[in-house]
């Protein structure tokens, strides 16, 4: 037992609660990566984009992970702006007005929006105007979108951004090691709080991106089936 345990009894537990936190961030990262490619195999299928597909590494940080994907989501909203323009610019302000209403029926607006990109890609399906209107008309995705890119943003500048995204195999020292350094009692608190925070914003935020998304990809599955 190390001598630090010694004087302060309760550290163990802190420890493994960290390293059981820090593996729930872990979880809900990866599953946030496997959405957010979801969603990139669509765009890219159905409305001619070419967003690279994204990968954890497990050899770099939770830092190097948050910017990763931070940069394709980014590249995702981008892209969704670009289609927005794309039909302000081809449509009569009329017809624009329709895809903005939300009063609007959607079949309507999938036909204006088809109209567009068969004007844009020579010839188009109304399963890429059905995900168009679906991503033009999604608050939930851009909101949550946004909302989840700055809570990434803050894990990545926080006490867990250092943190290699390593777990399985490393022996037991060398996480907290990698966790807490020489930290103290006071210090390990602060650092489990810190986590449960940063944990729990992230969780119920990663909950609304995943639906969002579940959203589109499970219609584009219907049309097509």
């Amino acid at each position: 037992m190390a001598l630090s345990d010694l004087l302060y009894p309760d550290n163990p537990k802190r420890k493994k609660e960290l390293i059981q936190l820090h593996q729930e961030l872990l979880d809900c990262m990866s599953t946030n990566f496997h959405a957010t490619n979801e969603l990139v195999g669509v765009l890219n299928e159905h409305l001619g984009c070419t967003i690279t597909p994204i990968k954890m590494q497990e050899s770099s940080t939770v830092k190097e992970n948050c910017e990763i994907i931070i940069q394709v989501m980014s590249e995702i909203q981008h892209q969704v702006q670009k289609i927005d323009s794309d039909m302000k610019e081809k449509l009569e302000p009329v017809l624009y007005q329709k895809l903005c209403d939300i009063k609007e029926p959607e079949l309507e607006k999938i036909a204006i929006a088809q109209r567009v990109f068969s004007i844009i890609f020579g010839e188009a399906t109304s399963t890429a105007a059905m995900v168009a209107i679906k991503l033009l008309g999604s608050n939930n995705l851009t909101l949550s979108a946004s909302k989840l890119i700055g809570l990434l943003a803050q894990i990545g500048a926080s006490v867990l951004g250092g943190i290699s995204i390593t777990i399985i195999g490393l022996g037991l020292e060398m996480i907290l090691h990698a966790i807490l350094g020489a930290m103290e009692r006071s210090q390990l608190l602060t650092a489990v709080r810190s986590y449960e925070k940063h944990l729990a914003e992230f969780k119920a935020a990663s909950e609304k991106y995943q639906h969002a998304i579940h959203e589109v990809t499970s219609l584009v599955r219907q049309q097509v089936q």
